[in-house]
């Protein structure tokens, strides 16, 4: 009975180290390193965002979707987990919490950078 609860925790604490590597990969586009999610999309962040706090919401978050952090999602490093005010959980580098742009359509897009000068590529150091 041992073994199986020992089992089972370690199938807990590989699936939560999998949420995180799984929520977002690296990238090279362009000769630049950059954050995109598993689908490849590119991640921003938003200057009037604060430091653990997502201000887009509505409008902004139809354009700019939130990167989603499963629940039972766990920091890793430099990622975080930010709690929104609609109840649901996303991503954050840093601090600063990351989104998805709609205009990108194909993996390695980056569109959204520098739109209405405060939304930028999350670059991977």
């Amino acid at each position: 009975m041992k073994a199986i609860a020992l089992g089972f925790a370690a199938l807990l604490l590989g699936t939560a180290a999998s949420q995180a590597a799984e929520a977002w990969k690296e990238a090279d586009v362009g000769g630049t390193k950059i954050y995109t999610d598993v689908k490849g999309m590119t991640l921003y962040t938003f200057d009037k965002d604060e430091k653990g706090k997502s201000n887009c919401y509505d409008k902004c978050a139809a354009n700019w979707p939130p990167l989603k952090a499963e629940a039972g999602a766990k920091a890793d490093d430099e990622w975080t987990v930010v709690d929104r005010t609609d109840g649901t959980k996303m991503w954050a580098y840093d601090g600063k919490p990351v989104y998805t742009f709609v205009k990108d359509k194909k993996a390695g897009d980056m569109t959204g950078e520098g739109v209405a000068g405060a939304w930028h590529v999350v670059k991977a150091n």
